[in-house]
């Protein structure tokens, strides 16, 4: 469980300057599909009997290529999100400037839903409207279930591409030492990463570790028996 102070201090540097969602959906999409895709083409290109150079030079092309492209992808989607609070937040400027009395009272019922009412309501309405910044911020917040900070899309994207390109490395690597019995260690190396995944995607959230674990082994466990089946019909 994750701590914090209560002075109020602590509390006016917590609020005043929240981190917003960070990375960690970034990090947990990028290493699975990293993990998936790569074994997927490992598996694949094993049940079709194939050389181990075909696989790492399959593999290499999979981590780079694909790796760079869901990280474009993650940077256009998450620009695209930044664009419209951009855009959403036009739209109120421009409703405070043209309709002030209706977005006050827009203002107004959000604080009711939020327990606020008689007096108290009517002048926590007159104090959030009679600054721009806060009014606009209610707005977003309260109209349209936006927080305060928006996602970083460079960031986004370089946390997708670096966790694709750790977890995507992991089934190339007995092929590129040349191990013995190289796609049995690959399956086990690989397995045993969607296994950790999970498990460290247990702590943001309420599962325990080993159904966190479990899932996320299954799921890619799962797209390698189906690469490997369709490889072994060649």
């Amino acid at each position: 469980m994750e701590e914090h102070g209560h002075s109020p201090e602590e509390i006016r540097t917590r609020i005043g300057a929240p981190r917003g969602r960070g990375y960690l959906r970034d990090v947990v999409y990028g290493a699975i599909d990293g993990g998936v895709t790569t074994f997927a083409i490992v598996a694949g290109v094993a049940g079709a009997g194939l050389s181990p150079l075909v696989i790492v030079a399959l593999g290499l092309a999979n981590v780079f290529a694909d790796g760079f492209s869901m990280a474009a992808g993650n940077y256009s989607a998450t620009k695209s999100e930044v664009d419209d609070i951009s855009r959403l937040r036009a739209v109120e400027m421009r409703h405070i400037a043209t309709d002030p009395e209706g977005e006050r009272r827009e203002v107004r019922e959000i604080l009711r839903q939020k327990g606020l009412s008689g007096d108290v309501l009517e002048e926590a309405t007159a104090q959030i409207t009679s600054r721009r910044e806060p009014w606009l911020q209610m707005m977003l917040e309260g109209e349209y279930g936006l927080g305060s900070v928006a996602p970083h899309p460079m960031r986004a994207a370089l946390a997708t591409f670096a966790a694709f390109l750790v977890t995507g490395m992991v089934p190339l690597l007995p092929f590129l030492f040349g191990m013995e019995d190289a796609f049995r260690v690959s399956s086990v190396a690989t397995l045993t990463v969607f296994f950790a995944i999970g498990g460290l995607k247990s702590l943001w959230s309420l599962a325990p570790w080993w159904r966190s674990g479990l899932e996320t082994l299954l799921i890619g466990g799962a797209a390698a028996a189906v690469a490997y089946g369709i490889g072994s019909l060649f």
